[in-house]
């Protein structure tokens, strides 16, 4: 009995022996192959370089930059933090009254993107443009310089002039353009000039009697409103200056109802990490649309004015705009490689 036990014990002891011994070896093994793969792979090349800024830095330091868009910051603080006023890398082109504030609030969730908080007109108006480039620059936020800098003016999708002016800034620029259906974007667009006439005391036609003439019953292509909706003629005077792949169709319609997919998307165009999520939208039901979440304590809603009621239009004035609109539709989807369901 007492040699069964010893020979036993004498096992056990063995088998712990054998995997001391193995544990020893695999760790001296594994130092060495450490130390082979260091001069091939160092640590230091999977940290950001120097001049990177990490996502999770522009985020910390959000509270400076919306301090120096207040301009309550040093110029100490600007030298100290490698601050600079950059030109935009991407602008939204248009459209009037397709979701442009929204867009741009949204996309400034991303912690690589800089707003410019104000439209700066800057392409489309004589007098800003004469004042130069530097006065455009000017105009941009404070921004690390691996952030992107994005500032919209709907003004720029419908005049003539802005394409070649921006070509000549940035020809590989990127360029957003969110549409809704032409229809209700007419609608929408007659709907903010008659709400500031209204606080004017002024009078104002109703919408069928601008968007149609009179005297042929036919849609008046000389409503601004209406001309605006045909989004191909627009789109066809800046193919003359960029190709289609520096363009991104932003779906307003889509911004309004399911925002984060179309977030998603703008984020692969613009070559940015994926960070918006649907933590940082929220549906409002007050409001009746989506509302932003930067961090737990910082909410931001669109300003009033946003998602005004539309009055009432005669529904055969509707109908025959959106037959007037649907071949330019066709081609805008023809060109643009993006499908609407719209009449």
């Amino acid at each position: 009995m007492l040699f069964k036990q010893q020979a036993l014990l004498r096992q056990k002891l063995f088998v712990l022996g054998s995997l001391a011994i193995g544990s020893v070896l695999y760790l001296v093994a594994r130092v060495g192959t450490l130390d082979r793969l260091q001069p091939v792979c160092p640590i230091e090349s999977r940290l950001p370089l120097p001049e990177q800024i990490p996502l999770r830095t522009l985020q910390l330091n959000r509270g400076l930059l919306h301090e120096l868009r207040k301009g309550n910051a040093t110029k100490e603080q600007i030298r100290l933090h490698n601050l600079v006023q950059q030109l935009p890398r991407a602008i939204i082109i248009g459209v009037r009254k397709g979701g442009t504030r929204a867009l741009l609030e949204m996309l400034n969730l991303h912690p690589a993107v800089v707003k410019a908080s104000q439209e700066i007109h800057f392409f489309d108006n004589d007098q800003n443009y004469a004042r130069g480039i530097d006065w455009y620059r000017g105009k941009m936020p404070f921004s690390f310089p691996h952030q992107i800098t994005i500032e919209k003016s709907p003004a720029y999708f419908i005049t003539e002039e802005v394409p070649e002016r921006i070509f000549k800034m940035n020809s590989s620029i990127k360029l957003l353009i969110i549409v809704r259906e032409p229809t209700t974007r007419a609608v929408s667009d007659y709907t903010q000039v008659l709400e500031g006439k209204e606080r004017k005391n002024k009078t104002y036609h109703k919408f069928e009697k601008l968007a149609m003439d009179m005297s042929t019953c036919e849609v008046n292509t000389k409503y601004k409103a209406v001309r605006t909706s045909i989004y191909t003629k627009h789109l066809e005077r800046w193919l003359k200056y960029f190709p289609v792949e520096q363009f991104h169709i932003v779906d307003g319609d889509r911004l309004i109802s399911d925002p984060l997919p179309e977030l998603q998307l703008v984020e692969r165009f613009l070559n940015l990490p994926s960070r918006i999520s649907q933590y940082n939208l929220y549906f409002n039901a007050t409001r009746g649309f989506y509302c932003l979440r930067f961090n737990i304590v910082f909410n931001k809603c669109l300003a009033g004015s946003k998602g005004r009621i539309h009055p009432d239009v005669d529904p055969s004035v509707v109908t025959k705009l959106q037959k007037f609109f649907h071949p330019f539709n066709q081609k805008f989807y023809q060109i643009t490689g993006r499908t609407f369901n719209w009449p």
